[in-house]
């Protein structure tokens, strides 16, 4: 029997919100939104039907509790929910209550959420089915000495991770006992301030594995399918920043088996919605069973992309006891898919988050390009909004799509070049500089991708000499068009007669440039040396730049050329494609002065620990006076709801701490300061 749905409410909040909004519009069903204090302008309210508040900015006091949930479904007469992903989409507590009030869950059955919400349980369900699985503990841990115990028998490397896990939440690697006694803690707090349920068990760690996962889709009427796989390798502290589909890894026959058994498993509980089954992949590609999500994946537009099927379309019509009309014979995957996640983060700083106004944010146009790829964009922000401190800090997911991964990967790099941010930091130097990366075109990526491409943290990539002679080539006519405003003026500066540069001297980085301008039917000659021996450069550039835009797009010998730039004195600070550097525009006469000055030395901070992010104090672990060791764990500050531990570079004694348990700080706070003579 099915059930016609009229209005849904949406227990979530951002982007996963907006999604399921579009989708619901497309069917002709009503939208309700809830929102807290800090989203009370968010997107998903301006365009959800209704909206309803629900309470303080901390998802612990809004988002999270059930019985306002519960009140602005009642007010509401919404007669479904969809939970999105995150809060309460993996509460069966919350499923059950649903049905007590004869509303439509849209997920999966109770059952299925309990079994394989419980990584414990789900571990031994899949057992039970024949799914490949990690070695591991899977009853619960009560404290810190068991975890050491249980990690000493299974063998390091270990997994903790939160029985009621995901996202990356309550999960940390431990190679000693030392890191098992933290992690275990760190786990803990994590899981119970996310999930409200704080327990945790530990598996064996496989080292340099592939993190790939099968999206299955079943009805009520026993019918599951799978809809292939998605590569999820490239992360950040457990979270995934890139995801592609399908893996450019895993052959036909290996496929095959993952998407078997991920039936049998969601088969073993009547499983009835979009979940994911997600697995670890080795260098043989060995499978092995991590948990199953059961609700809709952050990164589901990949799969969507290279089927044609609506996942939230599925899932209201499921939910409503509709027959999936697709068989598995029915399913082919189409074309490549990429989507790069955009979080409000800086990648310079070990992607500590960043919160703050978004000043600009105008994305590439979602539509079909020249070359026959899609550009999709799904997003939960607008330009003017803030980026919170209380969620997750994610911007938006930018996906492309192309007739091969050669396709969707240029199209992806066009994507994040044309994608506009200011206001935050932001990860898009990152990501444009994986996408320009040998290995990532060559698909050879696995979880500890970024810690080996950037063991030293991330620092930009440096500008081969094509790109940086035509970045100093663009500058210079910015800098004319800047000195021709100046020169025009309003009023103000019309009866000088000013001379607008064209030999000019640029500077990028550590290059340097003699540059003379010609103008030709609305474009410009620009011709280069660069001190060496080698003759003259011309390239023909036409820009239509305007003083004030950030973004800059050219046309350089007739190929498009994009590029972010900020004012600096003198020039401009210019991102392009993982790479940061400045760029100084002078005349002959002030590149003569320019090297007579000084270099500006830095501050010395090393005497002090300072805040990385904006944040809150979870714990300080020393006291004035105490003599610490490099590596030792100083202090613990939680930001977007996860836990960072801040560590000494040095040797040193600690002489006075500034915060405690609970303050709130911002970038660069004095957390303490240190003696300095054992540094």
């Amino acid at each position: 029997m099915t059930k016609k749905i009229k209005k849904i409410l949406i227990a979530n909040r951002g982007e996963i919100a907006c999604r399921v909004i579009k989708t619901a519009r497309k069917m002709g069903i009503a939208t309700v939104a809830v929102y807290s204090d800090a989203d009370k302008n968010a997107l998903h309210v301006s365009m959800a039907d209704e909206a309803v508040y629900i309470g303080a900015s901390p998802a612990s006091e809004s988002y999270l509790v059930m019985d306002k949930i519960l009140a602005a479904i009642t007010d509401t007469g919404a007669d479904a929910v969809h939970p999105g992903y995150g809060f309460l989409s993996e509460n069966k507590d919350f499923a059950l209550k649903l049905q007590g009030m004869g509303v439509t869950f849209i997920g999966p059955n109770v059952r299925a959420i309990e079994a394989m919400g419980d990584k414990i349980a789900s571990k031994n369900l899949a057992i039970e089915a024949g799914v490949s699985c990690v070695p591991g503990h899977m009853g619960l841990i009560k404290d810190a000495e068991e975890a050491v115990k249980i990690a000493n028998k299974v063998g390091y490397p270990v997994m903790i991770k939160a029985s009621a896990g995901g996202g990356g939440k309550g999960m940390r690697i431990a190679y000693n006992d030392e890191e098992a006694r933290e992690g275990f803690q760190s786990s803990k707090n994590e899981a119970k301030s996310s999930f409200g349920d704080d327990r945790i068990f530990i598996e064996k760690f496989i080292e340099s594995p592939r993190h790939i996962e099968i999206q299955v889709l079943g009805d009520k009427h026993g019918n599951i399918i799978y809809l292939g796989e998605r590569e999820c390798s490239i992360q950040r502290r457990n979270q995934k920043i890139i995801e592609e589909a399908p893996s450019p890894f895993l052959d036909e026959a290996t496929r095959k088996v993952m998407g078997e058994q991920s039936m049998a498993l969601a088969a073993t509980v009547d499983y009835d919605s979009a979940g994911t089954v997600e697995y670890i992949v080795d260098k043989d590609m060995n499978f092995y069973f991590l948990e199953m999500n059961t609700r809709l994946q952050v990164e589901h537009p990949v799969t969507e992309l290279i089927t044609g099927v609506d996942l939230v379309e599925q899932m209201i019509r499921i939910a409503g006891g509709e027959k999936l009309k697709l068989k598995q014979k029915d399913v082919k995957l189409n074309g490549w898919a990429i989507e790069s996640r955009i979080y409000a983060e800086d990648p310079y700083r070990n992607f500590l988050p960043s919160i703050g106004r978004l000043i600009h944010y105008r994305p590439p146009t979602e539509a079909k390009t020249a070359n026959g790829a899609i550009v999709r964009n799904d997003t939960g922000v607008y330009e003017g909004g803030e980026i919170s401190m209380f969620y997750d800090p994610m911007i938006a997911k930018l996906c492309t799509w192309g007739e091969d991964r050669d396709v969707a990967v240029k199209a992806m790099q066009g994507g994040l070049d044309n994608f506009e941010i200011t206001g935050v930091g932001h990860n898009i130097p990152f990501l444009s500089a994986v996408m320009q990366s040998d290995r990532f075109e060559r698909g050879d990526i696995s979880t500890n991708y970024i810690a080996e491409e950037y063991p030293d943290g991330f620092e930009g990539v440096q500008l081969n000499a094509g790109d940086a002679r035509a970045i100093a080539s663009v500058c210079t006519l910015m800098a004319q068009k800047l000195a021709e405003r100046a020169a025009s003026g309003s009023g103000i500066l019309t009866h000088h007669d000013r001379a607008i540069p064209t030999d000019v001297r640029v500077q990028v980085g550590d290059r340097h440039y003699e540059i003379t301008t010609e103008s030709t039917n609305g474009s410009h000659l620009v011709t280069s040396t660069d001190g060496t021996d080698k003759a003259a450069i011309e390239l023909e550039i036409s820009t239509a730049w305007t003083p004030g835009q950030t973004l800059v797009t050219s046309l350089i010998d007739n190929e498009t050329f994009v590029f972010a730039a900020h004012p600096i004195p003198e020039g401009y600070n210019v991102q392009y494609r993982g790479s940061n550097t400045e760029v100084r525009v002078r005349t002959p006469a002030q590149a003569k002065l320019a090297k007579l000055m000084p270099e500006k030395i830095e501050a010395d901070t090393s005497n002090l620990l300072l805040c990385p992010m904006p944040g809150v104090i979870v714990s300080i672990l020393v006291e004035d006076g105490d003599e610490v060791q490099a590596g030792q764990a100083l202090a613990v500050v939680e930001a977007m709801k996860m836990e960072n531990t801040l560590r000494a570079e040095n040797k040193a004694v600690v002489t006075k701490i500034n915060v405690g348990k609970g303050d709130n700080l911002a970038v660069d706070a004095i957390i303490m300061e240190f003696e300095t003579s054992l540094y």
